[in-house]
């Protein structure tokens, strides 16, 4: 009776211990199923945060690619078209890109002639979209009746007298800088001291301004009146 006693409490034991194991072997298998299932959702996590990632450089990358064929769409140079008349080898109508010198328009029409008077315009003037250049000849220039170079592009009152003599009280900013040694610095001066000393009296008087002494006066004094 005592051994069949201690058999069935070792029996028991033994049960308990297997169903101890059973439990134990349960919770490692459910804690090693949570462990990959929390482990699949991180790296569907990285993956769906790779694709956002992806997604926003290529947007970004797009945008900057039409951004930059815009910029390229941009930086495409403008031109302008004129028309290079008289003294030159090859009168004829120019395509230029814009921001061009009229010393660029004489090149395109092959440079000016002997007979040209290349002293009478203002070569390192800015040229605008539709104006025409006439080149004079020293005879013409001489004589008086030089052909007035407008390369200001616009109509209204003008400040060259029928000589072709550029008249210091009324004359355009663009008709001052058609004179010899005369850019746009020296433009605004002049027009700055006519408007602050009511008009020039005399062509001599220009040379109180400052930039334009006896150098520049005898290049102009046959271009200019009052």
């Amino acid at each position: 009776m005592y051994k069949q006693k201690k058999n069935e409490k070792s029996t028991k034991n033994k049960w308990k211990r297997s169903r101890s194991r059973m439990y134990g072997i349960g919770i490692l298998i459910v804690t090693l199923c949570l462990t990959a299932c929390e482990k699949e959702e991180h790296r569907m996590e990285e993956v769906q945060l790779e694709e956002v990632e992806k997604s926003e450089s290529d947007s970004e990358e797009r945008q900057n690619q039409s951004a930059s064929e815009v910029s390229d769409g941009e930086r495409q140079p403008k031109t302008i078209w004129v028309y290079v008349s008289g003294a030159v080898c090859t009168p004829g109508v120019y395509e230029l890109p814009e921001g061009s010198r009229l010393f660029e328009a004489l090149e395109r029409a092959g440079g000016m002639t002997e007979a040209a008077d290349q002293s009478f315009l203002n070569q390192a003037e800015l040229l605008t979209d539709g104006v025409q250049i006439q080149v004079p000849t020293k005879e013409e220039v001489a004589s008086g009746i030089a052909a007035e170079a407008n390369t200001s592009g616009a109509p209204g009152e003008s400040g060259k007298t029928s000589q072709g003599k550029v008249n210091l009280n009324t004359a355009t900013k663009e008709e001052l800088m058609t004179l010899p040694g005369i850019g746009e610095a020296k433009a605004d001066s002049i027009l700055t001291y006519r408007e602050s000393a009511g008009g020039f009296q005399s062509i001599e008087q220009i040379k109180e301004i400052e930039g334009i002494k006896d150098g520049v006066f005898e290049k102009i004094k046959e271009r200019i009146t009052v």
